[in-house]
């Protein structure tokens, strides 16, 4: 795991390294760890890619911690930023700037280390699922599932993906057909060129024909090779689909999400506080979902899909933490423990048992709000894109694009299309789009949001003309309009 750790406290700098060290021989494993003193330096030693995880201190002189992830996410979006203070009042506006975690100081070795330990985990499925790339637009992630063909030219290799994007990045097709080639749907068909085989449509003498209409080279050395693994791959392809036959009543009450509002699932045995927080979570658009016990949630994620799952852990008959052990198994969906309990100890029972957060009752509605977002897109953007005609949203990259050229959007811009898109012909009136972005900063009659929808709707106009996507509604606020077919 490679880390980097900034903060103008030499104390804590020094605390923070004797935990790693401690972290490090508990697990038996090396950590690449760096200390900065000051955001600066920081800043100076990043060109992206550097770091998987990065610890940032808020308050720092010259350049704050907040500034410093802002500018840390221009060149890697996938970096996990961790910010450690004082004082909780920063927790919200640091979820905005797409905070992993929050940790107040001192900072507790125990709670550390089951975070790292998640982190850890993370990573190791998200290096078994897809590449981490480094390309001329910052870096980026793409899954093993969704490249079609790779192509190398001279000192380029291109990752032509199955949506139509392509990333090029300036290295040896060495780099990456080792891990490409150890999973059985990819085959090289020539020096040049990889292949993803779900996306082969033909294979011919001299070439392969893909689904999506490519043509990729087969030398003549691999022409046999080439037809035998095609064969082979659809033949184990067969079994495997004929083995997962047994499975389909389960798989079928467990269905793909819909399109529309985030569905939650909201499990705890008290009536007032589930009206609270269902309330909060309906006023930000959500469909909220009610179960008294795990017997009552665990019957709904079979039957309705959920994009996340609020989970108490004092309830009678079965505690949420033995409740969560199951939900794991059936839904991939992230499960946020929701607890009036506040001990270290509770907090990491709820990471050891699959919890992704554990937010206590006492969480400010805002801060509750932002946090179950942020849990939901992270969860949502190793594998969603949206598409309205031209116009693709990658939510992996945090990336638009208008007939595959992209759109130079600022983070908040992006943040703003993406939420509106979501909801498409729901009028979103200016006030509701500043608490989303900017949550419970004064309210400053509109300006910001009259600002950003301007920039935005004038990127998006000046890409493709024929279509407004964002409209104005007069005297209510604004909607997103996909293009007609």
């Amino acid at each position: 795991m490679r880390m980097a750790i900034c903060d103008d406290d030499e104390q804590e700098l020094s605390h923070l390294s004797k935990l790693i060290s401690e972290y490090q021989i508990s697990r038996k494993i090396s950590v690449d760890c760096r200390f900065f003193h000051n955001s600066i330096d920081f800043l100076c030693d990043i060109k992206g890619g550097e770091y998987e995880l990065v610890f940032l201190n808020v308050l720092m002189p010259e350049i704050s911690g907040m500034q410093a992830a802002q500018e840390l996410r221009e060149f890697d979006k996938n970096v996990k930023i961790i910010f450690i203070s004082s004082s909780p009042e920063f927790a919200l506006e640091s979820y905005r700037v797409g905070a992993y975690h929050y940790l107040l100081k001192p900072i507790d070795a125990d709670l550390l280390f089951s975070l790292l330990d998640t982190v850890r985990s993370e990573l190791l499925m998200q290096e078994e699922q897809g590449l981490v790339l480094k390309s001329r637009e910052g870096v980026i992630r793409v899954s093993f599932a969704g490249i079609e063909y790779v192509e190398v030219i001279n000192k380029t290799v291109s990752f032509h993906l199955a949506n139509g994007i392509t990333y090029e990045i300036t290295a040896a097709l060495t780099d990456f057909e080792g891990k490409l080639l150890a999973r059985p749907e990819f085959l090289k068909t020539h020096r040049s060129y990889l292949v993803n085989l779900n996306y082969v449509q033909s294979v011919g003498s001299d070439c392969i024909a893909t689904k999506n209409g490519h043509s990729i080279p087969v030398s003549r050395q691999r022409r046999n090779q080439v037809q035998d693994a095609y064969m082979h791959f659809w033949v184990q392809a067969g079994k495997n689909s004929s083995e997962a036959d047994a499975q389909t009543a389960i798989v079928s009450k467990n269905p793909e999400r819909p399109t529309g509002p985030w569905r939650i699932l909201l499990v705890d045995d008290d009536p007032a506080e589930c009206t609270f927080w269902a309330d909060i979570l309906r006023g930000h658009g959500c469909m909220v979902m009610v179960a008294e016990n795990g017997r009552e949630a665990l019957k709904l994620v079979m039957d309705e899909p959920c994009d996340c799952v609020l989970l108490d852990v004092m309830m009678p008959d079965e505690d949420g933490f033995s409740i969560c052990e199951r939900l794991r198994k059936l839904v991939h969906a992230p499960v946020i423990f929701l607890s009036s309990l506040t001990e270290s100890d509770k907090q990491l029972e709820g990471f050891a048992v699959g919890g992704i957060d554990y937010i206590t009752k006492d969480t400010p509605a805002e801060l509750f709000w932002a946090k179950v977002a942020t849990r939901i897109k992270l969860a949502r953007s190793d594998r969603t894109q949206l598409r309205y005609g031209p116009l693709l949203l990658d939510l992996t990259g945090r990336r638009a694009l208008i007939y595959e050229k992209e759109l130079l959007l600022t983070p908040i811009e992006f943040d703003i299309l993406w939420c509106l898109s979501e909801h498409a012909e729901h009028i979103f009136k200016p006030e509701e789009i500043f608490s989303m972005i900017w949550g419970s900063q004064h309210w400053d009659d509109g300006q910001m949001v009259q600002i950003h929808m301007s920039r935005l709707r004038r990127k998006l106009d000046k890409a493709w003309g024929e279509h407004h996507f964002i409209e104005t509604v007069w005297g209510q606020g604004y909607r997103f309009v996909p293009p007609f077919d």
